[in-house]
């Protein structure tokens, strides 16, 4: 379906929710990202759905409304905007039916949808009455196991919140609530604490509106990473209707929880949203509902966010008859042999952990085991990081000192290599480093979800990039059946082109996730001058001739985490190595800011998977380049290397040779602006970039 018409049909259900009333004490807004206080009375709003009479069951309906209901529709939003407005002795023992609001509360929802012959004209205020409150279970329970992984761990916790709400009032009182209740009033079956109750629960609303020919929605069948989604919601709702008002948001599915059940509860959104979108609903690509947005994730110290759903069947499996699931899926069209891109390459990328707990991300690169990853991830203190004792990204985050003369110790010594051990059988006999180069390197586990359940295999580091590139590879100790290795383009990527994030971004071990999804474009494609081995191993492959892609920028989100993942193309094939990210100087992380290597850069290794006989073919990924290494610290190349860039402006040129600058111009403001994020050369904790230089290793 065209994107317009998705929007145009999504746009039918959207309403802005809007309750007022007395709060003479100033309290009803806390834990609120906005609110309107005039004259003792707060306002506060959320997004919510029109309920078409195919998702509704009308018998229940009028005996809850005592047969009045002739003439109304239900209308679906958060509860968190009409809690605080309840009855004192409702507050406290929520009831689900007919809950007590206190006196001189008004309820008003804001439609376009307005009468049978509307077409979205200008929108109006219809009054509205609190029928219900629907705790969802299991989608509490979810969210609870998702935060309480955290526990234990202050450098990752997680909390329910936006990114925007305030850090002082607001924040506090949810905090206490998590540590005093999150963890005490866990029951033994598995039942979630009230306060994961409290941030999963929906209201019900009915409103004076007749619509027999509102869009009876289907409701979309499967839920798979990497879906499209479409959300409408009204950011900022009361503050400013006129502007946000039922504004449109999209993305991909990220993730699904619980990872092995066929009965989701909690989706992961890659979808950018603002506070007051909560209670939006969420389409499908041809506009078949997929559930109810509420308040996203937040990590505390990096402020990374992700975007929660409640799918559609959860909220019907809960709600006492009231709801229901769309009667027929008539119009979905799922082909099964159809594949996204991002399915394609996902049983490729693995998760590779370090000891207890520091993990990252991985690329399967043959069927005999061998694995791509990030040399910050195995030696971290070349990068400026140190791995955490408890457990992270790969790499702590650190801050060091801003090196204005390069942001990374990269090294430029040449590993020397030698006749060594056997791999594996199905590998056999294999040049590798001298054995005492990776003895250190213990406990390395890799995840592999290719099958189901997932296969946990050992494994040993092969080779660690001593050039420019932060690159390593790891062997599978131990080799299951059926790998599935990822498919390589090795051409330089178009500006503006589809590409999608594949990695373990965020959530580790603990959780058991699948590799997330996070769709976006290529932003821009830095080229350096082809080394002249390069064109000796491989000419065939050499295309770009005198230049070749030595960097790669994206808007696809990169958490830590994801370092060693790959970035992919819209035919499924990997065209990058996902490797840093940026952080504000605070710590908060700028996950639509990041670098990764092509894969025309890596041509070396690719070139070793095929036979995986002769391991000095990597040396020549290890050799000193100037030019590379600065443009991986950000900083201006000199002079000579400025003369060898494409398309440079010859403006440029003469501007660099009139003056002799040491580092990075752009690293430079950033040093002066602590207020602005501050980029590190190499990766951090999760796998990504983390210095305060301005790349932030993950």
């Amino acid at each position: 379906m065209d994107l317009s018409k998705t929007v145009d049909l999504a746009r039918n259900f959207a309403v802005m929710v809007r309750v007022r009333g007395p709060d003479p004490k100033g309290m009803k807004m806390r834990r609120h990202a906005f609110h309107q206080y005039r004259s003792g009375e707060t306002t506060l709003s959320a997004s919510g759905m029109l309920v078409p009479d195919t998702l509704s069951d009308n018998q229940s309906t009028k005996l809850l409304y005592d047969d009045n209901y002739e003439g109304r529709v239900l209308v679906l939003t958060v509860a968190s905007v009409v809690e605080p407005f309840l009855s004192p002795q409702h507050r406290d023992n929520i009831p689900q039916d007919r809950p007590e609001l206190i006196p001189s509360v008004r309820i008003d929802i804001m439609t376009e949808k307005t009468n049978e012959n509307s077409n979205q004209g200008t929108p109006s205020w219809l009054g509205a009455q609190l029928l219900s409150l629907v705790d969802i279970p299991a989608s509490a329970v979810c969210l609870q196991s998702l935060i309480e992984a955290s526990v234990g761990s202050p450098e990752h916790e997680w909390e329910v919140g936006w990114s925007l709400a305030s850090n002082s009032n607001d924040n506090k009182p949810s905090k206490d609530l998590f540590r005093t209740q999150g963890r005490s009033e866990v029951g033994g079956s598995g039942s979630a604490s009230l306060v994961y109750k409290s941030l999963t629960r929906m209201a019900i609303l009915s409103v004076p509106l007749s619509l027999k020919d509102l869009l009876g929605s289907n409701v979309s069948s499967m839920n798979k990473r990497g879906d499209f989604l479409l959300a409408v919601g009204s950011p900022f709702g009361v503050l400013s209707p006129t502007h946000f008002f039922n504004s449109i948001s999209v993305g991909r599915i990220a993730n699904c929880y619980p990872p092995y059940s066929s009965d989701v509860s909690l989706l992961m959104a890659d979808i950018r949203c603002l506070p007051g979108m909560e209670g939006s609903p969420v389409f499908s690509e041809d506009a078949s509902l997929t559930g109810i947005m509420i308040r996203p994730l937040r990590q505390k110290t990096t402020g990374a966010e992700i975007q929660l759903v409640i799918p559609w069947d959860a909220v019907v499996g809960a709600s006492s008859g009231l709801l229901q699931k769309s009667p027929q899926n008539g119009h979905l069209n799922f082909n099964s042999s159809s594949l996204l891109p991002s399915e394609k390459a996902m049983a490729s990328i693995c998760l590779v952990t370090i000891g207890d707990g520091v993990w990252a991300s991985g690329v399967l690169l043959n069927s005999q085991g061998l694995i791509l990853t990030n040399a910050h991830l195995l030696e971290p203190w070349r990068f400026g990081k140190t791995h955490l004792s408890r457990g992270g990204y790969g790499t702590n985050s650190a801050k060091l000192p801003f090196k204005l003369e390069g942001a990374t110790d990269l090294g430029n010594g040449i590993a020397s290599i030698q006749k060594s051990q056997t791999l594996p059988s199905k590998v056999g006999t294999v040049y590798s480093f001298t054995a005492d180069t990776y003895d250190n390197y213990r406990n390395i586990r890799v995840r592999l979800d290719h099958v189901n359940p997932s296969v946990w295999c050992g494994a040993r580091v092969v080779y660690i990039c001593k050039g420019p590139w932060d690159v390593a590879l790891l062997q599978l100790e131990s080799v299951p059946k059926n790998l599935l290795p990822v498919e390589i383009n090795f051409s330089r990527p178009s500006t503006g082109s589809k590409t999608y994030v594949i990695g373990h971004g965020l959530f580790g071990p603990k959780c058991g996730f699948f590799p997330s999804v996070c769709s976006g474009v290529v932003a821009k494609v830095v080229e350096a001058k082809t080394p002249q081995s390069y064109q000796s191993i491989q000419p065939e492959l050499m295309h770009m001739h005198e230049f070749f892609p030595a960097m790669l920028e994206t808007t696809a989100a990169v958490h830590p985490g994801a370092s060693g993942g790959a970035v992919i193309n819209s035919d499924g094939h990997m065209i990058g190595l996902v490797t840093s990210n940026a952080r504000h100087g605070g710590g908060t992380i700028i996950p639509h800011l990041n670098f990764s290597i092509p894969s025309a850069a890596l041509i070396p290794i690719f070139k070793f998977s095929k036979d995986m006989k002769n391991l000095s073919v990597l040396r020549i990924l290890d050799e000193p380049n100037e030019y590379i290494s600065s443009v991986w610290a950000l900083m201006r190349p000199s002079s000579p290397k400025l003369n060898a860039m494409p398309n440079l402006p010859q403006s440029l040129v003469d501007n660099n040779k009139s003056k002799e600058v040491k580092g990075s111009q752009f690293a430079k403001f950033i040093a002066e602006r602590n207020d602005i994020f501050k980029m590190p050369s190499n990766i951090g904790k999760s796998g990504v970039l983390t210095k305060e230089v301005v790349p932030s290793k993950l």
